[in-house]
């Protein structure tokens, strides 16, 4: 709990517009189609579901954490880790354009402090776990395994791909599915907050052999429970880059109304 009080007085006083500096790597995606409607509580005020080809997407996520630093400094203890999250994808009409995002509906870590701050600050849904990774390399492929512990059972994804990495292609699902550039969280039915993640175009590696290992009703409830029996869209890894977190912005209820007449207006 030190940890978690550093953190709060660290923050209170926040003058830059970056909260978070890290490196996100290896990107594991497991991407499911839904239907919508499963979502329909969990989407931000003033956000609407954003759609590919007609299809829905959740995706469960598992990646590293790497030389972290909340608001340029590195908190001991805190600069690399693990994180499994499970998402979909939204979208903001904003000054003639569409703002793509993502709204976490859990993210797991295994640091008390970051879901702490987390949870204070950015009102997300993040959950404290055990965890680990593992990275095996032999010298055609390489092998990312993601763990984590939920009531004493160990949930598990494992990815084996190829070592060398390709560019993501324009106008395919893994475009879709990396590249929505901000965050955004549902204060309550009227207020919402927004934050920017910058990062340049990742590229991804093609996916041989998967393996998951998860309960999704103990972890995610019993909406989430078909996805244990559900075959992925896709899976991919992402290789992953260095990326920014801006800090958040409340939508107040009148932008949330004044974008949302702008979206009927557009169509």
């Amino acid at each position: 709990m030190l940890i978690a009080t550093y953190f709060y007085f660290l923050t209170a006083n926040i003058t830059s517009d970056s909260f978070l500096k890290a490196e996100w790597k290896n990107l594991a995606l497991f991407n499911y189609e839904v239907d919508p409607k499963i979502l329909e509580k969990y989407i931000p005020a003033g956000t609407q579901i954003d759609i590919w080809n007609n299809k829905c997407y959740v995706s469960l996520v598992g990646f590293m954490f790497k030389n972290t630093k909340v608001l340029g400094v590195k908190i001991p203890f805190h600069v690399n880790f693990e994180e499994v999250n499970l998402r979909f994808y939204v979208k903001r009409f904003e000054n003639g354009e569409w703002k793509r995002g993502v709204v976490f509906i859990k993210e797991i870590v295994p640091k008390k402090a970051i879901t702490f701050i987390a949870n204070t600050l950015y009102q997300e849904h993040y959950e404290t776990q055990k965890m680990n990774h593992e990275i095996v390399e032999n010298d055609n492929t390489q092998t990312f395994v993601y763990q984590w512990k939920n009531k004493e059972q160990w949930n598990t994804i494992e990815l084996e791909t190829e070592k060398q990495s390709t560019e993501i292609e324009i106008d395919s699902e893994a475009e879709f599915i990396t590249e929505h550039y901000f965050g955004y969280t549902k204060i309550d039915e009227k207020a919402t907050f927004e934050y920017e993640v910058q990062h340049p175009r990742w590229e991804q590696f093609n996916v041989l052999n998967h393996k998951i290992d998860i309960d999704f009703q103990e972890n995610y409830g019993n909406e989430f429970e078909f996805l244990e029996t559900t075959i992925p869209t896709s899976i991919f890894l992402a290789k992953g880059s260095a990326i920014e977190v801006k800090n958040k912005c409340k939508l107040a209820e009148i932008q949330i109304q004044e974008n949302l007449t702008t979206t009927i207006n557009s169509y």
